[in-house]
């Protein structure tokens, strides 16, 4: 750590880390709600993903949290189980399944990956997360934040979601996202980030903060474009230890003798553990300075990270391509930003869930749009066109795949 511990490297790294974090937290309460478990499991798992795994890890840049990737698994899985506790167990158990694939040096797989799967996986999701906020930018709030699949827990999918979006807008929602997209244009201009107070405050937080003031100035001026708490974020509160002990969910391992148990704990194993290596390839793609991650020990992190979760109530824990891109746009120096976004998860939601509970969804739109258009800018396909046909065509194949299924399915197909 004193290594990478400068006052060059603090301001970076915590300047990252609150743009991570307002990509973070309307994406662990999404994909909990998604995966059909307590918003609070989504919390806990950023909180472990950021913290502990961002610790352990030997990666520079990625961060970790619940993946959207999993959210179908999960569901199933709880359902299978009957209950969510006996999920937990599983968790459990599939972190120390992790554990054994790092220490048997399971992390090689991650140097297989051709670059232009990567390089597909990557579009695919910058794009996939532009048309999942548009109908949140518009105000319809039905979908979870945090769902990447192609078809929705509610049988809808994301071109139809968007149409919906268009047929039932909140027009309160439309002026706050231009204003945010706005901001973040702006503070994405090259004199403005050189200015001394943007390099203090970023602009989604500033977004964020307008956001809120606009919706206030609704109830005073607007009352019927004022937006209500489906189309805010929405955050348990815990008033005292009592409450906060109320909302934490601990594994019960009494079905480990069953079949089911085992199945599912190797499954969120194997894709938790695939997941984490096509995210961390392709994070040190990203990297800057190209430093490259032990991938076997990632695999260690990511196994005791799962296991921590699962054992105070959350979900599955994954490297995450979503948090590592909006992190490394914002100037990350060392793993200190996911460490910093793992540790304002904790204390923000414990101290101020009122004022979070304010932000509306729409503004967190605005800022996974720019995470989104910086994975998926149109260079990036005059690029892999210009390398030729044998690049062109698994990259493409790879961005549609994953676009009409999910991450895992059009991997397999790239």
């Amino acid at each position: 750590m004193k290594q990478i511990l400068t006052k060059e490297t603090l301001k970076s790294d915590l300047k990252a880390s609150l743009v991570v974090f307002l990509v973070a937290l309307p994406l662990c309460l999404g994909i909990a709600i998604a995966s059909g478990a307590p918003p609070m499991s989504g919390l806990i798992a950023g909180i472990v993903g950021g913290i502990i795994i961002g610790i352990l890890s030997g990666s520079h840049v990625s961060v970790s949290g619940p993946a959207a990737g999993l959210t179908v698994i999960v569901l199933d899985s709880i359902s299978t189980l009957g209950t969510f506790e006996l999920f937990l167990g599983t968790v459990v158990l599939a972190g120390v399944i992790q554990v054994i694939f790092g220490l048997a040096k399971g992390g090689v797989l991650g140097y297989y990956f051709p670059h232009s799967v990567i390089k597909g996986m990557l579009t695919a999701i910058g794009l996939i997360l532009i048309l999942k906020q548009i109908p949140h930018a518009l105000g319809w709030d039905k979908d979870a934040m945090g769902d990447m699949n192609f078809v929705q827990v509610d049988d809808a999918n994301t071109f139809s979601e968007i149409w919906y979006a268009i047929q039932y807008f909140s027009p309160g929602a439309i002026p706050i996202t231009l204003l945010a997209l706005l901001i973040i244009f702006i503070f994405e201009r090259p004199k403005v980030k050189a200015h001394p107070l943007a390099g203090l405050i970023p602009g989604a937080l500033w977004a964020v903060v307008l956001g809120i003031l606009m919706n206030k100035i609704y109830q005073k001026f607007f009352p019927d474009w004022v937006l209500s708490e489906e189309h805010l974020v929405n955050i348990p509160k815990a008033e005292n230890l009592s409450d906060l002990l109320g909302l934490l969910t601990f594994p019960d391992f009494s079905g480990i003798g069953s079949g089911d148990f085992w199945v599912i704990a190797v499954t969120i194993a194997v894709i938790a553990s695939i997941e984490t290596l096509l995210s961390i390839e392709a994070g040190d793609k990203m990297d800057p300075k190209k430093r490259l991650t032990p991938t076997s020990k990632e695999l260690i992190a990511q196994g005791v990270g799962n296991s921590v979760s699962g054992l105070i109530g959350g979900l599955p824990v994954t490297a995450v391509i979503v948090r590592t891109s909006a992190n490394i746009a914002s100037g990350a120096k060392s793993k200190l930003s996911a460490v910093f976004h793992g540790i304002l998860l904790l204390i923000l939601v414990l101290s101020i869930p009122t004022l979070l509970n304010q932000i509306p969804l729409s503004c967190l739109a605005a800022v996974l749009f720019m995470v989104g258009y910086k994975l998926a800018k149109p260079a990036i396909f005059i690029q892999e066109y210009q390398k030729g046909w044998n690049q062109f065509i698994p990259f493409l194949i790879t961005v549609l795949a994953i676009l009409f299924t999910d991450l895992l399915v059009g991997i397999g197909i790239g």
